[in-house]
């Protein structure tokens, strides 16, 4: 079975970093990790966290049957998510540079983006890079300014970390060649059309707003399909079902409220379309592992 590690694996120290109102982030020097933490990364595995990472040293990652090499000064950048078990293996002992990781619940709740809406976690671009001298200044300059500020007692610090998460996404998009336009098929298009439905729900932003699409009949019926040929085609391209995708991304949302709203549980309840409150938190600790008053 594949193993699943946490980001107190990696930064033990991550308490004393959570965002007030909720959330994990870590900024690391790599040559700062733990023997613990080193060892941690030689075993595949998925991770509960995403991670930016800036490395340099004789190193190989290790995805989805691919390994990536990087040798000696050249310096790489790779992205990872929670979906996809990985590992490092480094060759001479010595890997130097950053990291930067973060849950899901570190975005700031005014965003209906979250982190594997991003092509460079989702796959649906480049996750890994080799990157060029002027490529690698850019980077590491990102990581200074990510672990001075978080060490930094600013008020908002947390929405100028997640700032700095943004450019560095965005710069590693730049670097990726033009791609061609993506082979539209009926899968791909229905695919688009469904997230496209789902994210425009978010975020919540007021106690009466509520959800119109809970179920996978709501939103084949809003595509004008049936729901078994949604479900099809979302397997097809996401290899998750719709009904996976609808509650992920309900929860994530939930997690949300919690952590960064005043909302009463049952407001909450209410906004997601639950008609009891104890309905809501069943299903959220059925996802989540955790009670919504727990979490919060």
């Amino acid at each position: 079975m594949i193993e699943q590690h946490s980001i107190e694996t990696y930064a033990p120290e991550i308490a004393a970093g959570k965002d007030h109102s909720g959330g994990y982030f870590a900024a690391v020097r790599l040559e700062d990790f733990s023997a613990k933490s080193i060892a941690a990364t030689a075993i595949y595995s998925r991770k509960d966290f995403y991670k930016i990472s800036l490395i340099t040293g004789n190193a190989s990652y290790f995805l989805r049957d691919e390994e990536y090499r990087f040798n000696g000064n050249e310096w790489g950048l790779v992205f990872t998510n929670r979906y996809d078990p990985y590992r490092w293996e480094v060759h001479d002992g010595i890997c130097n540079g950053f990291s930067c990781m973060f849950t899901e619940d570190f975005l700031p709740l005014h965003t209906h983006l979250r982190p594997a809406d991003w092509p460079v976690f989702n796959g649906e671009a480049q996750s890994v890079f080799h990157l060029k001298d002027g490529d690698k200044d850019l980077f590491e300059s990102l990581f200074l300014k990510m672990i001075a500020e978080q060490a930094a007692g600013y008020t908002h610090k947390y929405d100028l970390l997640f700032i700095y998460v943004l450019e560095c996404i965005h710069a590693a998009l730049k670097l990726e060649p033009e791609a061609e336009t993506r082979k539209q098929t009926a899968a791909t298009r229905l695919t688009d059309g469904f997230k496209n439905l789902l994210s425009g729900q978010y975020p919540i932003l007021y106690p009466h707003q509520q959800l119109s699409l809970r179920t996978a009949q709501d939103f084949a019926d809003r595509l004008a399909v049936h729901p078994n040929s949604l479900n099809r085609a979302l397997k097809e391209v996401t290899g998750r079902t719709t009904s996976q995708l609808i509650n992920e991304r309900m929860m994530q949302e939930a997690s949300a409220l919690l952590l960064h709203s005043n909302w009463s549980v049952s407001q909450i309840s209410n906004s997601l379309g639950f008609e009891e409150a104890t309905h809501f938190t069943r299903a959220f600790k059925s996802h989540t592992g955790k009670t919504p008053s727990s979490l919060r």
